[in-house]
């Protein structure tokens, strides 16, 4: 028996933007006990489905036609009064990142116990109880801690669990899942997608399920909807999909994913752009009366290589210390300890003002390219500011500018426009072109891939590619997906709590890893099982 069952549904958008709809004629059907798929990359309309049947889309765009009913009652078309008393009771929604969903100035507890408070159940005590309960089905540790906590203090898959219980916590019957493990470490969404089956089985639940990654689909779905554009494109039960899809967009989805086949490995030159040697960076919080000093080692005495031209991958889960290391060695955080060479110039022992004059030699390509840029800048501002600081005359500041946007596939026009006229993977790419506008010696790119749908991610990594062969250039590639890492990385090395525990070749990573950790991460990766035909000693 259906849960719910979309009909005809189309979505309209403001006057002025790209396409007039958001979504168009979808059907869908969720059943009990099911959890159905919806990919697709961004702007396809998955997540305005979603946000339709909470009542939750953005001012100026509106539901013009179609119906979802939800046990016999349409869902689009109820009044305010009764889709509120439905949200949470009856459709609950987790979304893609917790920080900006949950209160930040809320304990975690009183964030749950709201949710009986808007539905007026329960008392102050109950409420408490509950709450606790919840904490302990969602698995967080310390729950007494727990509920007292404030959303800062947990990390990025306790804070995503805390949104699992909040939406379960009246046990509705449908729950919807938007992107909730996208920006999460391979290991953390791994947890995430087993509690979401574990929750599935214990409670019954229909489960709408939006994600861009076929990997993630694998894992956990019994039913595929994909969407391009607003439209339903292919449908079908998991396997049959993965296994033997029928349009053309799907097999480009799957052919995106980094699957872990590995490249013909490279032989490693001798001369290095990048020594790190004993690099120490700590912590320390607190301290005080009757308080101890809190220390947490990021990065614990880590010593090593990036040859010129090469791309070394730095893998392992959130607090891993890697991102730590990267900034760490462009001296956006000054380390305790240790040497970082870039040649023959220790960067960690240098003066601010002498920092200043090396600085072009190691640049940084960030997570997210939107909060790095100024989005009051246009980008010929973004691209010729810091080779202007460092002497370089205007003009030809300019010219190098233009040259950079065609080389990395944007067309020299985009000089003129702000970032907001930008897509997610457009941005990314005019981040790379800030860092090559520096012509440095050495590029630490962190994260850069992590939140891009597969298909923009496969485009940029074949830039990456293009612009190592291009330039000779040396990359430190920080991820936490290994799968991704085996797509442009000569070596990969592994941190785990600040320490390097492996390094090798991608191949000696994949095929023989020597340590329990890099095991780990390897059997994480979601769909791991459904694509180990395609890895390719």
């Amino acid at each position: 028996m259906s849960t719910l069952v979309i009909d005809n549904l189309s979505i309209g958008l403001p006057e002025g933007a790209d396409r007039r709809f958001a979504v168009k004629d979808m059907d869908m059907a969720i059943e009990m006990g099911q959890i159905t798929c919806v990919v697709g990359e961004s702007g396809s309309g998955k997540s305005m489905t979603a946000n339709a049947l909470m009542g939750l889309l953005p001012p100026g765009v509106t539901v013009e036609a179609g119906k979802a009913v939800f046990n016999g009652e349409d869902v689009l078309s109820l009044p305010e009064a009764r889709k509120q008393a439905l949200r949470g009771a009856e459709i609950a929604m987790i979304f893609q990142e917790p920080m900006t969903a949950l209160n930040p100035l809320m304990r975690i507890g009183e964030q749950i116990s709201e949710v009986f408070a808007a539905h007026d159940l329960y008392t102050p005590s109950q409420r408490r109880e509950k709450a606790l309960h919840l904490i302990r089905e969602v698995g967080l540790p310390d729950p007494e801690k727990i509920i007292r906590a404030y959303p800062f203090q947990l990390s990025g898959g306790q804070r995503q669990r805390a949104m699992i219980a909040m939406a379960l916590a009246l046990e509705p019957k449908l729950l919807i899942a938007d992107e909730p493990t996208t920006a999460l470490d391979v290991t953390t969404q791994a947890q995430i997608l087993k509690l979401i089956l574990d929750l599935r089985d214990k409670h019954g639940m229909a489960v709408m399920f939006i994600t861009h990654d076929f990997g993630v689909v694998a894992e956990i779905a019994d039913h595929v909807i994909v969407m391009r554009e607003g439209k339903v494109v292919e449908r079908g039960r998991a396997a049959e999909v993965l296994g033997n899809p029928q349009h053309d967009y799907t097999k480009r989805l799957l052919d995106a994913i980094p699957t872990g086949k590995l490249p013909k490995a490279r032989p490693p030159r001798d001369v290095p752009a990048l020594e790190i040697r004993g690099l120490r960076k700590i912590y320390r919080t607190g301290g005080g009366l009757f308080k101890p000093v809190r220390e947490v080692r990021a990065v614990d005495d880590v010593s090593l290589t990036v040859a010129r031209g090469e791309v070394l991958g730095l893998v392992g889960e959130s607090g891993s210390g890697k991102s730590t290391l990267g900034r760490t060695a462009v001296r956006l955080v000054t380390p305790d300890g240790g040497q970082v060479m870039v040649g023959g110039t220790d960067l960690a022992a240098l003066s601010d003002e002498e920092l200043r004059k090396e600085r072009h030699k190691v640049q940084m390509v960030f997570q997210d390219p939107y909060a790095s840029l100024n989005p009051r800048q246009r980008i010929m501002g973004a691209l010729t500011a810091g080779p202007i600081t460092n002497g370089v005359p205007r003009a030809k500041a300019q010219e190098r500018a233009r040259e950079l946007l065609e080389i990395v596939g944007l067309g020299a026009e985009a000089a003129t426009r702000y970032p907001h006229e930008f897509s997610g993977g457009q941005r990314q790419r005019i981040g790379i072109a800030r860092a090559l506008a520096m012509d440095p010696e050495l590029i630490i790119a962190d994260e850069a891939v992590s939140a891009l749908d597969v298909s923009i991610q496969a485009q940029v990594l074949d830039l990456l590619r293009d612009l190592r062969e291009r330039f000779d250039l040396s990359i430190l590639f920080i991820t936490h997906d290994l799968r991704v890492a085996a797509q442009l990385c000569d070596r990969i090395a592994v941190m785990q709590k600040g320490k390097l525990v492996e390094i090798g070749t991608v191949h000696d990573i994949f095929l023989s890893p020597q340590q329990a950790y890099t095991r780990q991460l390897l059997a994480a990766v979601p769909g791991a099982d459904w694509a180990k035909e395609n890895v390719d000693a």
